[in-house]
């Protein structure tokens, strides 16, 4: 369906995504001297996360498994972009996570290629059951390149419990992950297999300190 076509019910949606971005752009800059005067930040660290990957290998999933626990087996393609924010404890330190969903869709490609400003760590995702997605990859990683210029990145292996559909293999995603020195995990947004160990993954608070 073209750009074009699509309601204004879900452009506005976008538009308000949109204005929510900048907000959160504009506190992340100004958050330390804002917050130090108030003394009402609480928090310690503030990530920016992207989910990038081919439409229906389940990114949607994976931000709503880590940041609220929860599944659906009703599958909805995400329009430009969405979020979520979890905020955690990790190693005696409190951690605001900004996680970015992103549409797979090449009509979106320019919209959410902006989306790469400020961020920390990109989950690159590819479902096991589909080889053109792993494929892909590889562009994925060419277009992280191409907008950020230094961010951790972890490749995902989705869907991995749909063993009798699998068609990637493991130790082929693994190591290419590997040849590329990237961290690799598989998941399963659905049975909640390794989703929070690749969210913890892909950021680094020694690098902000």
């Amino acid at each position: 369906m073209p750009l074009s076509k699509i309601s204004q019910r879900r452009l506005f949606k976008y538009k308000k995504l949109s204005d929510r971005r900048f907000l959160f752009e504009s506190d992340e800059e100004s958050d330390s001297s804002q917050s130090t005067m108030a003394g009402t930040r609480d928090y310690d660290h503030l990530f920016k996360l992207l989910i990038i990957g081919d439409s229906g290998v389940g990114k949607s999933s994976l931000l709503l498994r880590f940041a609220d626990n929860t599944f659906s087996e009703n599958y909805i393609t995400t329009i430009g972009v969405d979020f979520k924010i979890r905020t955690m404890d990790i190693n005696g330190q409190r951690v605001k996570l900004q996680i970015w969903d992103t549409a797979g869709q090449e009509r979106f490609r320019t919209i959410t290629s902006t989306y790469y400003r400020g961020t920390h760590g990109v989950v690159v995702v590819y479902d096991v059951t589909n080889g053109e997605s792993f494929g892909n990859v590889k562009r994925w990683l060419q277009e992280i390149e191409n907008n950020c210029d230094s961010v951790q990145k972890v490749l995902v292996g989705n869907k991995c419990e749909e063993s009798e559909r699998r068609v990637v293999l493991e130790s082929d995603a693994r190591n290419y992950a590997q040849s590329m020195n990237i961290s690799f995990f598989e998941t399963s947004a659905k049975e909640d297999k390794n989703v929070e160990p690749v969210c913890s993954s892909a950021f680094s608070i020694e690098s902000r300190k």
